[in-house]
């Protein structure tokens, strides 16, 4: 999604709806295509053009998403390993729900702050903790942790940039496509740490 394309999405749904989508995202299985990196970005961008209120922002992103990963840890725990032998379909992959299994196993609890970071993941990680019974009180303490340093501060970036840019209109597109590629970096050096992963890519390279 495009900066002006996601601009008009926010002028049209408003404060509610940015709120409502970090909520999808965060706590609904429907949630991993959202785009809330950049949502969150450009939501502080325009708020700092006083399209937005930008307290009300802040606290009500906060909120979603903290919501919202308990709504995921949740579910994870009321539905437990039958998760992983769940029928694909649109809304569920196995192959995204098995990324963050390995992901989860290898980073432990903090999956659930370095999650927030990383579209897909950040949307299976508290369900992942939920089906791996961990304390929820350890849960709430990353998720608080994790949905604050997310919200607070790709939104407050937006803001910051948005009021100090003499025309920041020129420089939106680039910060949004480098918030892009740093949030799927993660995943990439992931990845590539897999033997198997890298013996793909190599007999791909030599065909």
């Amino acid at each position: 999604m495009e900066f002006f394309e996601l601009e008009t999405f926010i002028k049209t749904i408003g404060l509610l709806g940015v709120i409502g989508v970090i909520f999808a995202e965060t706590g609904l299985l429907i949630g991993f295509f959202l785009p809330g990196d950049s949502l969150l970005f450009t939501a502080g961008f325009l708020a700092s053009r006083d399209f937005l209120n930008f307290p009300g922002l802040l606290i009500g992103s906060f909120i979603a998403a903290v919501v919202g990963d308990s709504v995921g840890y949740a579910f994870g725990k009321r539905v437990g390993p039958a998760i992983f032998r769940k029928e694909e379909s649109f809304f569920f992959s196995k192959e995204n729900i098995n990324r963050a299994r390995v992901f989860y196993e290898r980073h432990g609890g903090k999956t659930i702050i370095l999650a927030r970071f990383m579209p897909v993941v950040r949307t299976f990680a508290p369900i992942l903790a939920g089906v791996g019974r961990m304390s929820y009180t350890h849960f709430l303490a990353y998720n608080i942790v994790g949905g604050l340093f997310w919200t607070v501060g790709l939104t407050t970036l937006g803001y910051f940039l948005g009021s100090i840019l003499p025309d920041p209109d020129k420089y939106i597109l680039p910060i949004i496509g480098l918030i892009i590629i740093l949030s799927i970096l993660p995943a990439v050096i992931h990845a590539l740490r897999d033997r198997t992963v890298r013996q793909k890519i190599r007999s791909f390279f030599h065909k």
